[in-house]
């Protein structure tokens, strides 16, 4: 069949939206029509090659939800008719870290920027026949995709897929690191460097948690009077003052708690504010991509081991996501976690390169793709 999609031919180069060939789903696999995407700061790493070299042409797009249109072989857990939200890691639940209750770290997600599906071979060609890949093996910058069963995560019909379409990974990703990851605790102080559409889902797992101070530190004025409006109790513009000083300020010398990091190109010099920051035994906590070039941290040992501080990485906010997803939609429902005020503009599939020039702007929260 045919379908839409914006497709990347290059690093450095704008997405073209064209007619491309979409294949059947095989065994284990269906075919979704998407009704919505974020436009998540992970796919731009695409273009500008922060996720090291790529296979190229791709259609990206990891953060989807639609409907189930036909199934492939041997596949049982979701039906036709079915609403489902993608998640970017098809996790296996048989692997070791699956096993362990760390379906984030599913030995498939090794291979979800390689643009193969899990057999090793392609369901997307360009109109001349060339092999396209998937990012994420999911690709929802496609009026429709094949994927794994294994990706699909089935949702309530009277939920908008064009507001929790974000809970494939912008939600998770933030919640997630704050709740799970960072483990946040009632009366703790927090501060989350980056304000974005991850950073200010952690600003909303911080307050819900109930820490006492929620400090949200970023660029641009709009994005910190969003976060006072998700919870944050104080920000700072780092365009400003210093936000290391500040905290350490805002904490009578001692420091915060944890410390999340949530900025869209993570640097060794953010990594180092961060354990600045942070207490004696605090954590400080990585989620945003540092571009693959980067080999060290600029992380001072001595501070490390004498104040026993930790670094810790986050993927997909620690989240296990057929589980966690779910828990984070009923949230959603009880009113507890905000999802459609995250959303600041939509745009159609031909506004793409649009989308990412305002995401780049600082003008979004999140922007989302709708399907007509």
């Amino acid at each position: 069949m045919k379908t839409r999609a914006a497709v990347l031919y290059g690093a450095n180069q704008p997405f073209k939206v064209e007619e491309i060939e979409l294949d059947e789903p095989k065994i284990g696999e269906v075919l979704v029509r998407l009704t919505a995407t974020g436009l998540c700061h992970s796919d731009w790493h695409l273009v500008t090659g922060d996720m090291g070299p790529l296979r190229y042409p791709i259609v990206g797009g990891h953060e989807g939800g639609g409907i189930v249109e036909t199934v492939g072989p041997g596949v049982t857990r979701v039906k036709p008719g079915d609403h489902v939200i993608l998640s970017f890691i098809p996790s296996c639940g048989q692997c070791r870290f699956c096993s362990m209750g760390l379906s984030m770290l599913c030995d498939r997600g090794a291979g979800i920027l390689d643009g193969r599906q899990l057999d090793g071979t392609f369901r997307m060609h360009t109109s001349g026949g060339e092999d396209v890949g998937q990012m994420s093996l999911i690709s929802t910058f496609s009026e429709y995709t094949v994927c794994p069963a294994d990706s699909c995560i089935i949702v309530d019909n009277d939920l908008p897929l064009d507001k929790v379409c974000l809970v494939g990974c912008g939600v998770p990703t933030g919640f997630g690191a704050a709740v799970n990851r960072a483990d946040v605790q009632p009366g703790e102080t927090v501060a989350i460097f980056g304000i974005g559409g991850v950073g200010i889902n952690a600003v909303q797992g911080a307050a819900l948690k109930g820490a006492a101070k929620v400090i949200a530190i970023d660029l641009v004025d709009y994005k910190l009077e969003a976060a006072e409006e998700m919870g944050a109790t104080h920000t700072i513009n780092a365009k400003r003052e210093d936000p290391v000083q500040r905290i350490i300020e805002l904490t009578n010398g001692v420091g915060a708690d944890k410390t999340i990091v949530t900025i869209d190109v993570v640097t060794p010099e953010h990594i180092g504010n961060a354990v600045k920051a942070v207490r004696k035994g605090g954590r400080a906590v990585i989620v945003g991509v540092p571009p693959v070039h980067y080999q060290h941290m600029d992380v001072m040992p001595f501070d490390l081991v004498l104040s026993q501080k930790e670094v810790a990485g986050c993927l997909y906010g620690s989240s296990n996501p057929q589980a966690d997803v779910l828990r984070y939609l009923e949230l959603y429902r009880a009113g507890k976690l905000k999802v459609d005020e995250l959303i600041t503009r939509t745009y159609t599939l031909d506004e793409i390169n649009q989308g990412y020039q305002d995401m780049r702007d600082g003008k979004n929260i999140r922007g989302v793709i709708v399907y007509q």
